[in-house]
């Protein structure tokens, strides 16, 4: 059993049978009257946010997430196949379960893919990966302006923005929490 007074970001824990995740806390002290921990918490199947007061005792059980390292093989227009490097076994996957991911995914990528109950929560693509441009307008030569930047589609379809001298067929360093160029590779 875990007690709001252990609360911690990141910690998940059921609620009536629902899995949850910290996002932020905070103990309270104040100068009248109990003391408690203000909470912000996230359903970890709907995405939904809540934020709630709980008395330091209170109690819950913990949430057992777990994690497989699993390998995107390919789609068929309906699902998303992964296979389990360990046991080989495919799980198909619908767009709503990949959406965040996918558009950072080459066919034999490696990913993270959390469960709970086996039931897939979400699939977490690597914080950075290296991926071509197949499509970018045209640098304006003379604009040397350092902020000003252009769209450009990678070999997955994904769209980033991109800095003036990037060109197509580059390679370039994109963080897939935030969407964002970081570098040009060689």
């Amino acid at each position: 059993m875990i007690s709001a007074n252990d609360f911690r970001k990141g910690l998940t824990f059921e609620i009536d049978g629902v899995p949850y995740v910290i996002l932020d806390f905070q103990h309270v002290k104040p100068g009248k009257g109990a003391a408690f921990v203000r909470t912000k918490y996230r359903n970890i199947i709907t995405g939904a946010i809540r934020e709630e007061a709980f008395n330091p005792n209170d109690r819950f059980q913990p949430a057992h997430i777990e994690r497989k390292n699993m390998q995107y093989l390919y789609n068929d227009d309906e699902f998303y196949y992964f296979m389990d490097n360990e046991t080989f076994e495919q799980v198909p996957l619908v767009y709503e379960q990949v959406e965040e991911a996918i558009k950072f995914l080459r066919e034999n990528d490696s990913v993270d893919i959390r469960f709970y109950k086996d039931r897939v929560i979400d699939v977490e693509a690597p914080n950075f990966v290296e991926l071509l441009i197949v499509e970018a307008e045209p640098g304006v030569r003379g604009d040397t302006a350092s902020n000003i930047t252009k769209k450009a589609i990678l070999e997955t379809g994904a769209e980033v923005n991109v800095p003036l001298f990037i060109n197509v067929g580059d390679t370039i360093k994109i963080d897939t929490r935030t969407g964002e160029y970081l570098s040009r590779s060689n």
